[in-house]
């Protein structure tokens, strides 16, 4: 492959952006493939189960940890508080997660626990999930995909030291 067709928007960027194009962000970028991939990929095996992406989510990140304080799900999910909060009612309605506050002041902590039904769930949507992230990250040649996944932690280190990844909200559902 010669270097002509190696270069991208990207290849030779000045710390002012001059001639990037919203198409060319990183963040649009990054929306537009995250969103493909989560309706391709996540959405066929969650829906299968009769959960949405959100409620899957949160379910697999509950089930990994075994018990998880709402705040830390909140930061580890990604998403915002409200959003959190909605789906892990919904979880809890449909049994799969159990929540038990801690604390006797009106800000108490809440804790998440993953039930035995849930358990159940996650052990049997996680199978499918795996293969169906492990096919999309195999449409990449190997080089690609480690490369991929390099930068992929390097953002993440520079979100989480410019405090983008992190959360001050110590409180329970709303």
């Amino acid at each position: 492959m010669d270097k002509k067709t190696c270069e991208t928007p990207w290849s030779h960027l000045n710390a002012q952006g001059d001639g990037l194009t919203v198409d060319d962000f990183i963040t649009t970028l990054m929306s537009q493939v995250g969103n493909a991939l989560r309706r391709t990929i996540t959405v066929p095996y969650a829906e299968k189960h009769d959960l949405t992406v959100s409620e899957w989510r949160l379910l697999a990140l509950i089930a990994h940890a075994r018990r998880l304080a709402f705040s830390d799900l909140v930061i580890q999910s990604t998403s915002d508080k409200a959003l959190v909060s909605r789906a892990l009612k919904r979880l809890q309605a449909k049994g799969l997660v159990d929540l038990q506050g801690e604390g006797n002041t009106p800000r108490k902590k809440i804790f998440c626990q993953v039930t035995e039904q849930g358990e159940a769930l996650h052990a049997q949507v996680m199978p499918l999930a795996r293969a169906s992230q492990a096919a999309a990250i195999r449409a990449l040649p190997e080089d690609e995909r480690n490369a991929m996944y390099s930068a992929l932690m390097r953002l993440r280190a520079h979100c989480e030291k410019a405090g983008a990844l992190t959360s001050d909200d110590e409180a329970g559902l709303e």
